[in-house]
């Protein structure tokens, strides 16, 4: 990313090495393991008049799906969804407080499933701390910068999305790849005992013809 900032002030540098933090500031993602019969909640704390965004994607177990719900400080639902794969959900909080999202798994009793999501709250802050009150136009340096974060918060939600994806794929693809095993050793077993059973009959064809010329001489 190095090669996006400009390399001829010290100052430069730094201003664009505030672009990196700036996104994990406000934003909370994470992986989890969801077991079979299992609920998971997590909490957030957010204040009155702030839009949060939550977005989650079940990538393996099952039939990839999971029971989502969101509550604020008072218990009132204010989103609830069942058996989604992914979804996402914005709202501005009405009141100050704790909210609350729960995934569920227990409609399963035996798929076990890994749950990705992620939870930003508030909008970013400034590249630069005096562009909060600013009233003149950005300096083309500032300018700069403000375009290079947008493009970094592009790449990184595509990274995200795309390794979700390769990680949901190859899940599918190793499912599948064991399932093909498993039919072609289910296959294989079939046919020896196929082939021993067609050779015992047959055996047992010329015994029997041998008996009955021994006893009819």
């Amino acid at each position: 990313w190095l090669r996006f900032c400009p390399h001829s002030h010290s100052k430069r540098i730094k201003l664009c090495l505030k672009i990196l933090t700036v996104r994990f500031s406000v934003s909370t993602e994470l992986t989890f393991e969801l077991p079979d019969n299992e609920k998971q909640c997590f909490y957030e704390e957010v204040d009155k008049g702030v839009k949060f965004t939550l977005d989650f994607q079940v990538i393996t177990g099952g039939h990839f799906d999971v029971d989502c719900i969101l509550t604020d400080p008072t218990e009132h639902v204010l989103y609830q969804e069942k058996k989604k794969q992914y979804d996402s959900f914005t709202h501005t909080a009405d009141i100050k407080g704790v909210y609350k999202f729960c995934f569920s798994n227990e409609f399963s009793t035996f798929s076990h499933k890994t749950v990705y999501f992620d939870f930003q709250a508030g909008d970013d802050p400034p590249i630069v701390p005096e562009m909060l009150n600013r009233v003149t136009a950005l300096t083309q340096m500032e300018s700069a910068c403000v375009t290079i974060h947008e493009a970094l918060k592009t790449i990184s939600d595509s990274q995200t999305h795309y390794r979700l994806r390769e990680a949901q794929d190859r899940i599918r693809a190793e499912e599948i790849h064991d399932r093909v095993s498993y039919w072609s050793i289910g296959e294989t077993i079939i046919l020896f005992v196929v082939s021993i059973s067609q050779v015992v009959m047959l055996r047992s064809f010329f015994t029997d013809k041998k008996a009955s010329l021994g006893v009819s001489t």
